[in-house]
C-alpha cells in the first residue's frame, strides 16, 4: 500500500492507479497547523489497515495522474540524515568521516519538499549545489533504545529522498538545510512490498545522464542498524524519517536541469531544478572549489 498526501494537504492511499483520501480517519484537514495528521495515521496504520484496504478496494478514488503529490510527512518530530555510508562515496570525498564513526545529522524539516515541487538553487555564487541520492525510512512505531534485531518492526515504509547540498567546509546541516533541499516521496510504501531492505536498488538521473547507482547491500551501516543507532540517543517517532546516505557519484545541479531519483519497489521521481534570488549569506560568501578525489 501507498500513503501520501495531495492537493493541498489531504491524506490518502494509493494502489498506484488510484487515490482515495482518507483525511477523516485520521482527522486531518487540508486547514491543520501544524500539518501532522498522516503522522496520526502513521502512528495508527496497523489498526486501521484491514480498514484502509477494504476503502482502497472499493473506493472510486481519483486517478493518481491527476493529484498533485506533496511530501508525506511534512512536519517529521525529526528528520535525521546518516554521512558518508558507502565506501565508494567516502573515496570519492576523500573522507574519513564515515556513518559507522560519526553517526547521525539533523536536517531542517523546512527543507522538506514533494514529487510535484521544484528544487530552488540558493544566489550563491562560487558555490555548487549537489544531488544525493538516497532512501528516506518511515519511522512507524515509537522507541528507544531499539536493537538491530527489533529495529525493521519500526519501519512502516519507505521513500525516495533527495538531499541537496551546498558543497564546502561550513556545517554540514546548514549546507542541507535550504528550503527545498530534502525533496522525499512520491508516496511511502509499506515495508510488506519491499521484500528485503538489504536488497533495495536506487538510481539518479540528471536530465538523461546516469550518474549514480547503488545497493544497500553496499552500505556501510545498514537500514537496522541506523534505527538502532538513532533511537539510542533519541525517541524516535511515528513520521520521523531517516536518510541512509548516499553512494558515489554526486555531483553539480544548475537551473534546467530535471533530476530523477528511483528506487526499486519504492518509486520514481523527478525534480526540475530553478534558480532562487535567496540565501546568501556571509558564511558562504567565500568561493569553494569541489575537487573530486581520484
Amino acid at each position: 500500500m501507498k500513503i501520501l498526501r495531495f492537493n493541498g494537504g489531504h491524506v490518502g492511499i494509493s494502489d498506484g492507479r488510484k487515490v482515495v483520501d482518507v483525511s477523516d480517519l485520521c482527522t486531518s484537514s487540508p486547514a491543520d497547523w501544524p500539518p501532522v495528521g498522516i503522522n496520526r495515521l502513521i502512528r495508527d496504520f496497523e489498526a486501521l489497515r484491514p480498514r484502509l484496504q477494504a476503502l482502497l478496494d472499493t473506493e472510486p478514488g481519483e486517478p493518481i495522474e491527476t493529484v498533485r503529490l506533496e511530501t508525506p510527512v511534512p512536519w517529521p518530530n525529526k528528520l535525521m540524515a546518516y554521512p558518508v555510508n558507502y565506501h565508494d562515496h567516502a573515496k570519492e570525498m576523500a573522507s574519513r568521516g564515515l556513518a559507522s564513526i560519526q553517526g547521525y545529522f539533523l536536517k531542517s524539516n523546512s527543507s522538506l519538499v514533494g514529487a510535484a515541487d521544484v528544487i530552488e538553487l540558493p544566489a550563491l555564487p562560487g558555490r555548487e549545489i549537489h544531488h544525493e541520492c538516497e532512501i528516506a525510512l518511515v519511522i512507524g512505531k515509537e522507541g528507544r533504545q531499539i536493537p538491530p534485531e527489533r529495529a525493521l518492526e519500526h519501519v512502516l515504509g519507505y521513500a525516495c529522498l533527495l538531499d541537496m547540498t551546498v558543497r564546502g567546509k561550513e556545517e554540514r546541516v546548514f549546507r542541507k538545510s535550504y528550503d527545498t533541499f530534502t525533496p522525499v516521496g512520491p508516496w511511502i510504501v509499506t515495508a510488506d512490498e519491499v521484500p528485503d531492505p538489504a536488497d533495495i536498488d536506487m538510481k539518479l538521473w540528471v536530465n538523461d545522464e546516469l550518474r549514480q547507482q547503488a545497493n544497500t547491500r553496499d552500505l556501510i551501516v545498514d537500514i537496522p542498524q541506523m534505527v538502532s543507532i538513532a533511537s539510542s540517543a533519541s525517541t524516535l517517532y511515528p513520521g520521523d524519517l531517516i536518510a541512509t546516505g548516499t553512494p558515489a557519484g554526486v555531483g553539480r545541479v544548475v537551473a534546467g536541469d530535471v533530476v530523477t531519483i528511483e528506487v526499486a519497489r519504492v518509486g520514481r521521481m523527478s525534480i526540475p531544478v530553478v534558480q532562487g534570488t535567496r540565501g546568501a549569506n556571509v558564511v558562504f560568501a567565500q568561493p569553494y572549489e569541489f575537487v573530486r578525489a581520484q
